[in-house]
């Protein structure tokens, strides 16, 4: 396997993982109206930056995967928009969204 292959395979496994990570996030987080409506849009946003990335992988060219990476790049500051309004809103503790918003800043939104 050549190195990109390797980043490719890596990166697919990180942004899935992340989006696993998130889903039981909102799974541990108390139900109120607010934290389900918000937590959907998390869920959302983050699933489909793990999605959206395998779909850039298997571009048919180089403007389809500048388009999907750019998808990518847009739900992965949604998600981190998601995780600052649950730390702000004190919907869950700063100990449990760090992580998270450590992870997506790092490896999709500033990385």
């Amino acid at each position: 396997m050549t190195e990109k292959e390797e980043f490719i395979e890596k990166f697919k496994r990180r942004t899935k993982s992340f989006a696993v990570s998130v889903i039981k996030f909102y799974d541990q987080m108390k139900k109120t109206e607010s934290t389900r409506v918000i937590g959907r849009q998390l869920i959302r946003s983050a699933t489909s930056t793990a999605a959206n990335y395998r779909a850039a992988c298997v571009a048919r060219s180089k403007a389809e995967f500048f388009s999907k990476m750019s998808i990518v790049v847009e739900e992965a500051d949604e998600t981190l928009f998601w995780l600052e309004l649950v730390e702000e809103a004190e919907l869950a503790s700063t100990q449990r969204t760090q992580p998270l918003i450590q992870e997506i800043t790092e490896s999709c939104v500033k990385g």
